[in-house]
């Protein structure tokens, strides 16, 4: 029997785990569960054979050295951060090792010890990194093989509500970790490459510089990316003329969350004094000018040059932002903290509501001389609460790739993504029969300056 630790059971867990309880008795697997809080993962396996689901803290190290001791695989969908103890265990013992996580400094300086120990340590093998990876790889790697050249490479992703559980003015619900969202583009410039250009954003630019998109006849915008250049050596796209990712909203998101950047709410470096009694409408008139006798309505609009029949200006009294009783009770919060706080009282998903993902690569290339653009799109909508789009695409990822190392399917070793046909073409195709499906067509070459004048 081979047995499979999960550690963290999290939302992103259920398909997962689902994926591996349907295969179980085929495959003969038995699997352990360990979450702080088992709840969720005893729900999910409701007293399945061939499963234990424990109270499972990652800093006991009695306990987790116990449990990958006893594996052949350890699947971890913890935090990024606390990955590094799993795996310096998982090459002790031995153990192959799956995560949806970027590779991080301390998990690659193991990777010549994963090697010499026959293991393979995969990550990024999630949804965005993950999915992106391999339907673009597998794209990039048909046109080299056709001799193209490449020219331009796009990729955009977003978590989104789906159209029918869309019900506020802002067309966005948190699907996903809101203090991500909140802190979204913080850090640096977002930096990418267009026409042989570097280009540069700052973060208070960022939300009025986007792309427009059209997916299976729905428009989007996208935002970019903070680093966009560092994809370029990891798809082996070192002299790539354009290189952008981005992250897809629906349109006119990005225009009113400006808003929040601009007055400084995204913050997330200092403590606020007396946070806890402020009311919304107290938090907002922290930002602005004082006056003895305008409005803190008033004054937002005239700092910020909104019209009172401007949707931006619906936007905001739709999140009750100026409300004076609505208290934050949130105790020396940061103002990111207490924006995620007043968002979470409209963006939580409902019990009924859907979420959605939507993915697309643009590929533009040179063959034969003639100049080609691929499209390839993905969109995934949730069944519920528990069996999102979310879940779905960043846990069967996981799961197909665990099996397939268990089942020697997938032999090369190392710390890894998931950017070989050795691993891509699989996984690609068997979900492909959970609905995961990208739809690929030619369109007209675009690019950004076709008469190569510098932009």
């Amino acid at each position: 029997m081979k047995n499979i630790l999960i550690i963290g059971a999290g939302k992103s867990s259920s398909s997962l785990i689902k994926y591996l309880l349907d295969k179980a008795e085929e495959e003969n697997l038995f699997l352990t569960i360990g979450d702080l809080d088992i709840k969720n993962a005893s729900e999910l396996v409701n007293n399945y054979k061939n499963t234990a689901v424990l109270e499972f803290d990652v800093f006991n190290d009695q306990q987790r050295k116990a449990e990958i001791k006893k594996s052949n695989l350890v699947i971890s969908m913890l935090p990024a951060r606390f990955h590094i103890e799993v795996a310096k265990d998982c090459v002790f013992y031995k153990k192959h090792m799956v995560t949806a996580s970027y590779i991080s400094k301390e998990m690659q300086s193991l990777n010549a010890d994963v090697i010499k120990n026959n293991l393979i340590f995969m990550n990024e093998i999630g949804l965005d990194p993950g999915l992106d990876h391999m339907s673009a790889m597998k794209v990039i790697d048909s046109i080299r093989e056709q001799n193209g050249n490449m020219l331009l490479f796009e990729s955009f992703c977003g978590g989104l509500v789906a159209p029918e559980s869309d019900t506020n003015l802002w067309n966005y619900k948190f699907t996903w970790n809101p203090r991500n969202v909140v802190l979204a583009g913080q850090g640096g410039a977002a930096m990418f490459i267009q026409e042989s250009t570097y280009k540069y954003i700052p973060y208070h630019r960022l939300f009025r510089r986007t792309e427009f998109l059209k997916i299976e006849d729905e428009r989007y915008e996208a935002y970019a990316n903070r680093d966009s250049l560092k994809y370029r050596s990891v798809y082996g796209l070192d002299n790539i003329p354009t290189m952008y990712r981005g992250t897809i909203r629906r349109i006119g998101f990005s225009r009113a969350w400006n808003i929040f950047v601009q007055l400084g709410m995204t913050d997330d470096s200092y403590q606020i004094e007396d946070s806890e009694n402020m009311s919304y409408r107290d938090f907002v008139n922290l930002f602005l000018a004082y006056s003895p006798s305008d409005s803190v309505e008033l004054k937002l609009r005239s700092y910020l040059k909104i019209d009172q029949d401007d949707i931006m200006w619906e936007k905001l009294l739709e999140l009750d932002l100026f409300n004076p009783n609505k208290k934050i009770k949130l105790k020396n919060a940061t103002p990111a903290q207490i924006l995620q706080k007043i968002l979470e009282d409209s963006w939580t998903l409902k019990s009924e509501d859907k979420d959605m993902i939507v993915m697309q690569h643009l590929f533009g290339f040179e063959k034969n001389g003639e100049k080609k653009q691929l499209e390839s799109s993905l969109v995934v909508k949730g069944e519920n609460q528990t069996y999102t789009a979310m879940a779905k695409t960043v846990g069967l990822p996981v799961a197909i790739a665990a099996l397939k190392i268990l089942k020697g399917e997938i032999k090369t070793p190392g710390v890894q993504l998931p950017l070989s046909k050795e691993v891509y073409d699989p996984i690609l195709k068997e979900l492909e029969t959970y609905g995961i499906a990208f739809k690929e067509k030619e369109v007209p070459y675009l690019g950004y300056n076709p008469n190569h004048v510098r932009g």
